[in-house]
């Protein structure tokens, strides 16, 4: 049983950045593709970004491409999310999930691992 905590929100100015971290326990940290989602009040959850297992392959959702970075160290157990030039859109609790499935894409339903969130909020 995989358990994922995350950590690194808060309340930024617009234009500001955050570093948001995933620290798992309980399996091989390197075995899983992990992924960031994010969900704002009264809206559905929606994928932020993605990374394989090695780390050689990311992908992003549209509205963050180019001011969010996905990465991981596997030596720690831990991934994270940089997010630079927030806007106040960005305001969301953003979560961070893994999959053993090396096919895992943009869907939640691809990831079996869910932590339990932390809170962004982006100040205009």
């Amino acid at each position: 049983q995989v358990q994922l905590v995350e950590s690194g929100g808060g309340l930024v100015q617009a234009g500001g950045s955050l570093r948001l971290s995933c620290a798992a326990s309980g399996g091989t940290f390197s075995s899983y593709a992990m992924a960031w989602f994010r969900q704002a009040p009264g809206k559905e959850r929606e994928f932020v970004a993605l990374i394989r297992r090695s780390g050689t392959y990311t992908s992003y959702a549209d509205s963050v491409g180019g001011r969010f970075t996905i990465s991981r160290d596997n030596a720690k157990n831990t991934g994270y999310l940089q997010l630079n030039s927030l806007k106040p859109e960005d305001t969301a609790v953003y979560y961070c999930a893994v999959s053993l499935s090396v096919l895992s894409g943009r869907r939640g339903s691809d990831y079996g691992y869910w932590g339990q969130g932390t809170q962004v909020t982006v100040s205009s």
